[in-house]
C-alpha cells in the first residue's frame, strides 16, 4: 500500500475515533450507560413508580424506563392545551388579542407562582388569550388553563387535536377543577358537608386521593409526552410563530426548579412541570417534561414523570436533578 494511502487510512481513523469521542455514548447508539443510570433511578425511587424518556433529536437514539405506562399528569396537560389554542389561533378561528371573561366561580385554586387566581378581584374580570396563556404555562395558573379549555369547547377537543397529531398515549379529559372535585370526593355530585370533623375530612381527602390515582383520565406515557415535544420543537404541530410563542412560553417556566437543577451551565431548557399535594406521604404526581438545548444546538427530549411517591419534596428533586445530570453528563460536548 502506498504511504500516502497508509497516512490517509490512519488520520481518518484518528478523526473517526475523536467524534466518537466526543459524542455520548447513548448518543451514537450504545445508549446502556443512560439506560442502567435511569434503571438505577428507578430503583432508588420505590416504591413510587419512575418512568423517562429521552430522545436524542440528532440520532434519534430513545432511551426509556416504565415508559409504556400511563402517569397522570397534573400541570404538564397545561402545554398540550396551550398548543390546542395555538392551533386555533393559526387557523384564524381564535385571536391572541381576544378577551376571556372569568367569573368568580371559576376561579381555581393553584398557581406555581401568584397569578390569575391569586390575583383575581371583584365577580368577573377580563383576559386575553395571550394572557391565559401566558398563566397557564409559564405561570402554572390553573384558574387560566381552565379558562382555555373553556374557549376550546372542552377538554376532548385537546385529545382529538393530539389524536389528529399521531400523538397517542396523551389523553386530556379533565379541567383542573375537575381534577379538584376526584381529590374532594366530590366528583359524582356529592358534597362537603357541613360541620364535617376533622376524622371525617381526612376520610374523605383519602377517599378521593385513592380514586385520583387509580384514574386513567388526564394520564400520559412518558412516550407519548416525548412525542408531543418532538413533533413541537420538529413544528408538525403549529405554525412556526406559534411554536416559538409555546416555547417561549416554556422557557419562561423557571418554577419547579426541577430537571433545570440538574443541567450544565448554558444550556437552554424548556419544560413543563406538573404536581399534586401530598397526602399521608404519599405524592401522587411530581413531573417534568422538556427540551434541552445545548450551546452547539445539539437537543435532548426528556419526559420524567414520578407516581405514587413516598420520598419527601428535596429527595424528589434530587432524583429529578440526577436525570438531567445522567443526560448532561453524556451531552455536555467540548
Amino acid at each position: 500500500m502506498h504511504t500516502s494511502m497508509l497516512r490517509l487510512l490512519r488520520a481518518s481513523s484518528a478523526l473517526c475515533f475523536a467524534v466518537a469521542m466526543s459524542m455520548p455514548a447513548w448518543a451514537s447508539g450504545t445508549d446502556a450507560h443512560l439506560r442502567d443510570t435511569l434503571a438505577q433511578l428507578a430503583e432508588r425511587a420505590k416504591p413510587g413508580t419512575l418512568g423517562v424518556t429521552v430522545v436524542d433529536m440528532e440520532t434519534h437514539e430513545r432511551t426509556r424506563i416504565n415508559a409504556d405506562r400511563g402517569y397522570p399528569m397534573m400541570s404538564v396537560f397545561k402545554a398540550p392545551v396551550a398548543a390546542a389554542v395555538l392551533a386555533e389561533v393559526d387557523a384564524g378561528k381564535i385571536a391572541l388579542d381576544q378577551e376571556v371573561t372569568i367569573g368568580r366561580k371559576d376561579v381555581v385554586g393553584g398557581s406555581a407562582v401568584p397569578s390569575i387566581g391569586a390575583h383575581f378581584a371583584g365577580g368577573q374580570m377580563r383576559f386575553t388569550v395571550e394572557r391565559l396563556l401566558v398563566a397557564a404555562v409559564s405561570e402554572s395558573d390553573n384558574t387560566a388553563v381552565d379558562a382555555l379549555i373553556r374557549l376550546l369547547g372542552g377538554p376532548a377537543v385537546v385529545t382529538r387535536y393530539l389524536r389528529d397529531h399521531g400523538i397517542d398515549g396523551m389523553r386530556v379529559d379533565l379541567s383542573e377543577g375537575d381534577v379538584s372535585h376526584i381529590f374532594d370526593d366530590t366528583a359524582n355530585g356529592q358534597t362537603i358537608p357541613e360541620n364535617e370533623t376533622e376524622a371525617a375530612l381526612a376520610v374523605r381527602r383519602q377517599r378521593g386521593y385513592q380514586a385520583f390515582m387509580v384514574d386513567v383520565r388526564n394520564t400520559t406515557t412518558p412516550d407519548a409526552a416525548a412525542d408531543f415535544l418532538e413533533k413541537l420543537w420538529r413544528g408538525k404541530l403549529l405554525s412556526a410563530a406559534s411554536t416559538q410563542r409555546l416555547l417561549r412560553l416554556m422557557y419562561d417556566q423557571t418554577v419547579p426548579n426541577r430537571l433545570r437543577a440538574g443541567l450544565p451551565p448554558g444550556v437552554r431548557f424548556a419544560d413543563k412541570c406538573g404536581t399534586s399535594y401530598t397526602l399521608d406521604g404519599q405524592t401522587a404526581a411530581f413531573n417534568d417534561i422538556g427540551i434541552v438545548t445545548w450551546p452547539d444546538g445539539h437537543t435532548v427530549i426528556v419526559a420524567a414523570f414520578l407516581t405514587g411517591s413516598r420520598a419527601d419534596a428535596k429527595t424528589r428533586n434530587a432524583l429529578f436533578a440526577d436525570i438531567a445530570r445522567a443526560i448532561g453528563s453524556g451531552n455536555d460536548r467540548k
